[in-house]
């Protein structure tokens, strides 16, 4: 089977949630619209049906796996698809099936991309060497200045290889102008939130290292003059009980449990950041991007962010959000106290700015304009794929 317009083959383990899945998904609509055919080859998962609807072609092999057996034949099947479908790129996204992609385009014309979504760990000897199989292709996008700089610094990635490429939001979809009809409100009622309350949002995971605890302390600083506020823990736990038990306790002893509301996962983000005042994302590790902190802008809420990572690039201190001292539960709690106490108008202007600033510069259209030039930098003039 063979095409006249590039073929871009992207590889990453599953197709469950997260930011790799959804990147992944974004750029096969990208790629299909600017001309390309767009392959997809991971296990299977919740994204499969989308890809399927749009055109995209999924072809399910056990790329989660870290089995060296099993990525060792991985790279058998994918040469097979390379060669039935004529593929021009390979895009890869994790590490465990870059290596199965690496040596499938070993020795051929077929050209290799890489993305760093995350910050890989380096806590056991070989560790790097595993990780640097990311550093292998002909260009090495990065989803932040974070990454970027660590790129270079722990890899030695050239700056003639590196591409740095912000993740993105889609406006159109993180619209607070759009009409919400009941989707608020049924909402609020699932979550059995009163409507005298404001809200405190954390989107995450629940684990340690998302900050939940930090939030769960400044509130008890505050909660003295606010207790009509309340914080909304929104994210999947991951079985992760023990963890919520000791959240729980922890606000017993504070004397906060009636103010926390642990919702679990939610399916309709734009709703839950429309239902919140203010926006914090305390992560205690950098994070590498930190979509969410873009959502809740494009949702024109003051957000709240750690000052480090890659989330922190996203916040212009006391413009568009407000940044901390990562781990400081005291600057967190003084600037939760600055914001609710600020009037509605002063929260919406902060929100407005917060907008402005995720169009100009964070825009779903902006993130995959930009990997196609980066695919259009090692195609053929013949096999330019269209960028609006």
């Amino acid at each position: 089977m063979t095409f006249d317009k590039p073929v871009i083959l992207q590889v990453l383990p599953a197709l469950n949630t997260g930011g790799v899945e959804r990147g992944t998904v974004e750029m096969a609509q990208a790629i299909l619209n600017a001309g390309g055919v767009a392959l997809v080859a991971s296990a299977d998962g919740v994204w499969k049906q989308s890809l399927e609807r749009m055109g995209a072609i999924h072809i399910q092999l056990p790329l989660n796996s870290k089995n060296p057996l099993v990525i060792w034949k991985n790279q058998f099947a994918l040469k097979k698809i390379i060669k039935k479908y004529n593929v021009d790129i390979v895009h890869v996204r994790s590490r465990a099936p870059a290596w199965s992609a690496w040596l499938a385009v070993k020795n051929t014309k077929v050209h290799l991309i890489t993305t760093w979504h995350g910050v890989f760990s380096e806590n056991w000897r070989g560790k790097r060497w595993y990780n640097q199989v990311m550093t292998r292709g002909e260009r090495v996008i990065a989803i932040s200045y974070y990454i970027a700089e660590r790129l270079k610094k722990h890899y030695g990635v050239s700056e003639q290889m590196l591409r740095i490429i912000p993740r993105g939001v889609d406006l159109n979809t993180f619209d607070p102008e759009l009409s919400f009809g009941d989707r608020v409100t049924d909402l609020a009622e699932k979550w059995q939130i009163p409507a005298t309350k404001k809200i405190i949002l954390l989107p995450g995971r629940l684990t340690a290292w998302k900050g939940q605890e930090l939030l769960v302390r400044a509130m008890a600083m505050i909660k003295r003059h606010h207790e009509d506020w309340i914080c909304v823990f929104v994210g999947p736990s991951k079985h992760n009980d023990q963890f919520i038990k000791r959240l729980l306790l922890l606000a017993d002893q504070l004397q906060v449990r009636e103010q926390l509301y642990f919702v679990g996962n939610c399916q309709d983000m734009p709703a839950a950041f429309m239902l919140a005042n203010i926006v914090v994302v305390p992560s205690l590790k950098p994070e590498p991007f930190g979509r969410v902190v873009i959502e809740a802008q494009a949702m024109e809420k003051p957000v709240i962010v750690a000052n480090h990572g890659g989330a922190a690039e996203t916040v212009i201190d006391k413009k568009t959000g407000y940044v901390f001292e990562p781990g400081n539960v005291k600057a967190l709690a003084e600037l939760l106290q600055e914001l609710v106490e600020s009037s509605d108008e002063d929260l919406h202007w902060t929100g407005r700015l917060a907008r402005e600033d995720a169009q100009a510069h964070y825009a779903l259209t902006q993130m995959q304009a930009a990997t196609l030039n980066v695919y259009n930098e090692v195609l053929p003039q013949t096999k330019q794929l269209r960028v609006s």
